[in-house]
């Protein structure tokens, strides 16, 4: 069981998130995909406090996938099933054998930051087919608005990252909208969350 401590400070603050935007849908059983769902953290603790959805965690990385089968393992948690792993960058036919229109809602926490342009490209493209229409595409991390970072945590937090890879780094909402539009979704909601990071809320029409 791996441990993120950023996964242990911002859970909380995620499901209250969560839990506003599908407040509306309780009343019936839902179907979620988490992309990038790392140590399994966040979707044990999504799954506890939201019995209604099914979560499909997944990751591309073996010890993330072997982590969150520990998670699921210790915490006895009936509506998570077991980890898949999917690289959002691939076409979304190669998205686990997940069907087109059988997601209800799609997570990804910290995933477009940490990843190249052909991932969140990858990211919109399998959101607006496996979604139903209504369905909700939720992204949280920080973001570039109009080409600016601010504040100056938030552009030290893009510059380690591209210096990490440098492809990586901050994505644009402006862009993500475009893209989001491209697909059939618009951007219906931004949520401010803790340390100047965001949730979108995307929606497929």
């Amino acid at each position: 069981m791996l441990l993120s401590p950023q996964a242990e400070r911002n859970w909380e603050s995620l499901c209250l998130a969560l839990e506003d935007v599908l407040e509306e849908q309780s009343h019936r059983e839902l179907f979620a995909l988490e992309l990038g769902s790392g140590t399994g953290q966040h979707v044990i603790r999504f799954a506890q406090k939201m019995p209604f959805v099914t979560w499909q965690p997944s990751d591309i990385k073996q010890e993330c996938l072997d982590s969150i089968k520990a998670y699921i393992a210790a915490t006895h948690a009936k509506t998570v099933l077991q980890p898949v792993h999917l690289d959002a960058s691939e076409p979304w036919e190669q998205w686990a054998g997940l069907p087109r229109n059988s997601c209800d809602v799609i997570v990804a926490i910290n995933l477009l930051q940490y990843s190249t342009f052909k991932t969140a490209q990858g990211v919109f493209n399998g959101a607006g087919q496996i979604m139903r229409q209504n369905g909700l595409l939720i992204t949280y991390g920080a973001y570039a608005i109009n080409g600016t970072i601010t504040p100056s945590c938030n552009e030290q937090l893009d510059a380690e990252l591209r210096k990490t890879n440098p492809e990586w780094g901050l994505p644009d909402i402006d862009v993500l909208r475009q893209l989001a539009y491209g697909n059939g979704m618009r951007l219906e909601r931004m949520i401010e969350m803790e340390e100047y990071f965001k949730c979108l809320i995307f929606r497929k029409l």
